[in-house]
């Protein structure tokens, strides 16, 4: 009887030590924090209330400014989005990273693909037991090519993986993962469903099946890129007629109908209320997004980052100006100046982030890279431009800079810019004008880019076309040569 009783008294034992070691394993494996990272499309610097924005507010994305970190010089990747995408993904600048244009793919729905040994932001957080996600606009590789999202490190995509079509927001279908999602109305006729709607709640669901593990949520929203066209609801109503507003019309424009033209944006007669309108519904997702952590109860071990993939656009019938959407600075989408890259950045990681910290740290797109394998506890891949900039989301005195921050252009008459500590850069037409001069400005008493003082320092001009000259790496599907 006492050997049965010694026996019993064993496995008991053993049953309690097997379950706190189960206990043990899964509080190490919840170490890792959740990372969501959330893109908006074409919004500026200015068009947030807490980066200044006076003609409406945005109050979620303000809260998680409050209750995290705000950047005031970080900078998108690109000035567009197919290479903005692509220096996030890869964690290297323009200069050497493998998308660095809008360009199609000609017989393909979807742009010039990014290669099979390219690695991705997803592959690495993948390497440190992350299941990864992406929801909304990809854009770096057609269904089944090597840049397809699935071939990158995702376990999921829904979503728009073209993103010309993502010009239109009752598109027939958008993907999840290779399959097709007819959308319910959507005729190309009849605007019934909203995709971006469709796409939010796809997001909301992976992050609720994946709640008991680490999990990458890369949420590139479509809003508030043109067209300009929100469902007809509460909040479209609460901008209509608050604006002087300029119609959007034909020849410019064609709206959903039999003689549709695909290519162009839907007029628009109340372009101001449609694009405030598509700010406003962007800050709704992402108050659900932060409800959904909360109820969960993964909050306090949720990292949530968001930013702007470039400037602000003036397509569709948007105008930049009006809304002060480039926050003063100079310029817009498709610009090298300070409008078009310097974009707004927020995170929010409870506990670890001082609530309402501000931080002047100057980052890019290309440090993402670096900063989620120091979270995640991997090694940062050789190739990467970046620098993690984890130090100054824990206040801690050890942050790196950056020598210089680089980005190229090759469309408009071709483009580059340098950022270095004070200093930037910028050569316009440089592949039309092998004699372009550089413009110079000292960002820390011009950051509008008024003066352009390149006369009066050469040493500077020197150093800085150096750095022009030697961070690009040939390309042959984007080149960038100089006449």
């Amino acid at each position: 009887m006492k050997y049965i009783i010694n026996r019993l008294s064993f496995k008991i034992v053993v049953v309690i030590l097997c379950f706190q070691l189960s206990v043990c394993a899964q509080t190490n494996k919840q170490e890792k924090p959740n990372i969501i990272y959330i893109l908006a499309d074409d919004l500026g610097y200015g068009d947030l209330s807490s980066y200044g924005q006076k003609k409406f507010i945005t109050p979620n994305i303000d809260a998680l400014a409050a209750k995290g970190i705000k950047f005031t010089q970080h900078y998108s990747g690109s000035t567009v989005c197919a290479p903005s995408r692509s220096t996030l993904m890869t964690g290297q600048h323009t200069g050497h990273t493998p998308i660095r244009g809008n360009k199609e793919l000609k017989g393909q729905d979807g742009q010039i693909p990014m290669s099979a040994n390219s690695i991705t932001v997803a592959e690495l957080l993948k390497q440190a037991g992350y299941t990864t996600g992406a929801f909304g606009k990809w854009g770096l590789g057609y269904i089944g090519s090597e840049g397809d999202a699935l071939n990158q490190g995702f376990d999921k995509f829904y979503g728009y993986n073209c993103q010309r079509r993502a010009h239109r927001y009752y598109p027939d279908f958008i993907w999840n993962n290779k399959e097709k999602v007819i959308l319910e109305g959507n005729d190309w006729t009849n605007t019934v469903t909203y995709a971006p709607d469709k796409i939010q709640e796809a997001t909301l669901d992976f992050i609720e099946e994946n709640k008991n593990k680490p999990f990458f949520a890369y949420v590139p929203l479509v809003l508030p890129h043109a067209e300009l066209i929100s469902p007809k609801d509460s909040i479209l109503q609460k901008y209509i007629g608050k604006f002087e507003e300029v119609p959007f019309t034909a020849p410019y424009a064609s709206d959903y109908g039999p003689d549709i033209i695909k290519q162009k944006y839907c007029t628009q007669p109340t372009p101001f209320a449609a694009f405030a309108s598509m700010v406003d519904r962007m800050d709704v997702y992402v108050g659900q997004i932060v409800k959904k952590v909360e109820a969960l109860g993964i909050a306090d071990n949720t990292i949530i980052m968001f930013t702007s993939d470039n400037g602000p656009h003036s397509a569709g019938g948007a105008n930049p100006e009006y809304f002060n959407s480039s926050g003063g600075l100079k310029g817009i989408k498709r610009d090298l100046y300070e409008g078009g890259i310097r974009t707004p950045f927020i995170v929010s990681w409870p506990k670890k982030i001082k609530p309402g910290s501000i931080s002047n740290h100057v980052s890019a797109f290309w440090d993402l890279m670096p900063t989620v394998a120091d979270i995640a506890g991997v090694k940062t891949p050789k190739q990467s431009d970046g620098i993690s900039f984890l130090p100054a989301l824990l206040n801690q005195k050890n942050q790196k800079n950056h020598e210089y921050l680089y980005w190229e252009f090759n469309h408009k008459g071709g483009r580059q810019a340098v950022r270095m500590g004070k200093w930037k850069g910028v050569i316009y037409n440089v592949l039309k004008d092998k004699n372009a001069k550089m413009e110079l400005y000292n960002l820390d008493i011009d950051e509008t880019e008024s003066n352009n003082i390149a006369g009066n320092h050469p040493d500077i001009v020197a150093k800085i076309q150096k750095i022009m000259n030697e961070a690009h790496v040939n390309s042959n599907v984007f080149p960038f040569k100089k006449e």
